[in-house]
């Protein structure tokens, strides 16, 4: 069976439709995205722009044409802290269904952290034994802790990249002073949420999913992505902290020659980079091992794991219209 994830982050909007069935590993088929930092949208009392609401809802409609196109037969669709933290997320939920006839499911940050920590256990196994999993997004930083497949702690924090880039850090390159500043906000504001894992016990892996820890690590010498997913990628604390300095003197357009760093990533990489240094240095590891595994993969998995109970899947209402008014326009004999 083909199922699509559409994933409606705060630095990209992303489809990804991945070919599985229950106990198999979903292996991708096929990726349609947009660089779409809806956090830039957002206007001064926190709500998305009318414009940021049009590029919004102009994606959802290529991808639930993309995903009829190629024969999807389920489609998850679902938005984070972007959404989930805009003044007026509840209004561009309503209009992106009724425009598009897509239903974005939003995901609480505890929910986000805990379906994020179930793809990272499905990849390491049981082997692993305790997991804490650290993920950096755009609008929000995830932590998530626990020895099952489910987390036993899970939780999430305003700490995300795009955001803090643009809150903090709106020099290029920044103020030695900005930097400072944002260290101490970073701290105080992870103290509390790190605090609540007390007592839960010592992690035999620490993971880093997202985009910003797969760029750090290639920074710091990890094998390129083109090596294949099962290379063993880690990022030591101490590198981190090296290539935080060097990132905090450099202008994005430098960055931009780094290894693994994209135009769209390059100005929010140093937010990033003091992310994942505080958080390693209040939760005491030298280093965190990258997973290929996030949130998508997990939301994937965890359905699989519902068909096995709910029986053969109904194609999504919208992709099931999405694919009649593709046939319908479809040139005769196509």
């Amino acid at each position: 069976m083909r199922l699509g994830v559409l994933d409606i982050g705060s630095n990209t909007v992303h489809l990804l439709l991945v070919d599985a069935h229950p106990g198999a590993r979903p292996v991708p088929f096929a990726s349609h995205k947009r660089p779409l930092s809806l956090v830039q949208y957002l206007e001064p009392d926190g709500s998305i722009s009318d414009e940021g609401q049009h590029e919004l809802t102009e994606f959802v409609l290529e991808a639930w044409e993309f995903a009829a196109r190629h024969k999807a037969d389920d489609l998850l669709a679902f938005c984070t802290s972007a959404i989930r933290e805009a003044t007026n997320g509840a209004a561009v939920l309503a209009r992106v269904k009724h425009e598009t006839t897509v239903t974005l499911q939003e995901l609480t940050g505890s929910e986000e952290a805990s379906m994020t920590f179930f793809a990272v256990r499905r990849w390491h196994g049981w082997g692993a034994g305790p997991i804490l999993n650290l993920d950096i997004g755009g609008g929000s930083f995830e932590m998530a802790f626990g020895q099952d497949e489910l987390p036993e702690m899970a939780t999430s924090v305003p700490l995300g990249a795009s955001r803090l880039t643009r809150d903090w850090l709106s020099e290029d390159p920044p103020s030695a002073r900005s930097v400072k500043e944002l260290r101490r906000y970073i701290r105080a504001t992870l103290k509390p949420a790190v605090s609540s894992f007390d007592g839960l016990g010592r992690a035999n892996v620490v993971a880093g999913t997202s985009k910003t820890f797969r760029s750090l690590a290639r920074i710091a010498g990890a094998a390129p992505s083109a090596s294949g997913p099962y290379i063993k990628r880690e990022l030591q604390a101490f590198d981190l902290g090296v290539w935080a300095q060097r990132i905090s003197a450099m202008k994005a357009e430098d960055r931009l020659h780094l290894p693994g760093v994209s135009e769209a990533r390059a100005h929010q990489l140093l937010a990033g980079a003091l992310v994942a240094e505080a958080a390693l240095e209040l939760f005491k590891f030298k280093k965190v091992r990258i997973c290929p595994w996030a949130l998508r993969e997990g939301l994937i998995l965890r359905r699989l794991d519902q068909l096995v109970f709910a029986g053969p899947l109904e194609p999504a209402p919208h992709v099931a219209a999405a694919a009649g008014r593709i046939a319908a326009e479809a040139p005769a004999g196509a």
